[in-house]
């Protein structure tokens, strides 16, 4: 499928070169399916999950300086803070790397904040590629692959984005063939105005929900048999406890069956909760009534990031 966010050129790094400038996208998910299989010896959870990237994307400049520092200016400013996972995620290649150089970074934010949607991995999976591929840095796969792990469960899985099967925390990573159904062609997301902290989320868990991961890998073999699969087989571990614990987040599922959406489902620990369609016009009914009811939606589709994600300056 090719990465993610792969770039048209590289030229031969040489070390410091002030005011060589990238911009790369960086794309949100959603977990079609998520099953828990239960609680590891490590504290975290053994997850069996099926992922894809969607159209709905930050975007991310980065500047080369002289001077030994990394800082960056974000639209939401609460997120100018080096716990930013792509100052994190620049910060990581240069210790590895031993840089002397630094970087200044700009970060247009437009995928939702603590939304399930994974757009903080998303960002430093982006960044890890673009440092890579932008400055022709001496990186392995499996080098981005370990600085991405150690970073968060989900930031693997967008070092190449699309479709694919990931287990583990997360971090061991199937793609998949790009392949869609027809009836989830069009998406509407809803963000409920809370956040929704994922360790609790987990930490919540009863043993009744977990799972032996057969939803995912039933869906996983219709996808790679181009079959048709029932949307009421879809399945979250984790969408019965965050209903139960967060009535807003209920009554925002209500209120998209309400308007016409047949099946909504929750992506990752939420709070954003989402709802295919096959038809662009259903989709669009259903996207102006939760608008007009001060819902935050995105109509959004998947997508398979390929060719030229960045541009060079």
């Amino acid at each position: 499928m090719g990465n993610a966010y792969t770039t048209s050129q590289s030229t031969g790094y040489t070390g410091s070169t002030p005011g060589r400038t990238r911009f790369v996208q960086s794309y949100a998910k959603i977990n079609l399916t998520l099953d828990v299989l239960g609680r590891r010896a490590d504290g975290f959870h053994e997850l069996v999950t099926l992922m894809q990237t969607l159209d709905i994307y930050d975007t991310i400049c980065v500047s080369e300086i002289e001077e030994p520092r990394v800082e960056i200016t974000c639209s939401r400013p609460e997120l100018s803070t080096a716990e930013n996972l792509i100052v994190r995620a620049v910060q990581a290649v240069r210790q590895r790397l031993s840089l002397e150089h630094g970087f200044v970074i700009e970060h247009q934010k437009r995928v939702p904040v603590a939304a399930g949607l994974g757009g903080g991995s998303s960002n430093a999976a982006a960044t890890l590629l673009l440092l890579k591929e932008g400055w022709n840095l001496p990186l392995s796969m499996v080098d981005l692959h370990e600085i991405a792990a150690a970073l968060g469960s989900d930031v693997p899985f967008f070092l190449s984005g699309g479709l694919a099967l990931c287990e583990g925390r997360g971090e061991r990573i199937t793609p998949l063939a790009p392949h869609w159904p027809q009836a989830m062609r069009w998406l509407i997301l809803l963000k409920p105005a809370i956040s929704v902290s994922t360790a609790l989320v987990f930490r919540n868990l009863s043993p009744a929900d977990y799972s032996d991961g057969a939803s995912s890998r039933k869906i996983q073999d219709a996808l790679a048999h181009k079959s048709n699969f029932q949307l009421s087989d879809l399945h979250n571990s984790l969408q019965r406890g965050v209903l139960e614990r967060y009535p807003e987040v209920a009554q925002a599922r209500e209120g998209m069956l309400r308007a016409g959406a047949a099946h909504v489902f929750l992506s990752g620990s939420g709070p954003t909760l989402f709802a295919p369609f096959a038809q662009l016009s259903n989709t669009s009914q259903v996207y102006q009534q939760l608008l007009a009811q001060g819902y935050e939606v995105y109509l959004t589709r998947a997508i398979y990031p390929q060719g030229t994600e960045a541009s060079f300056f």
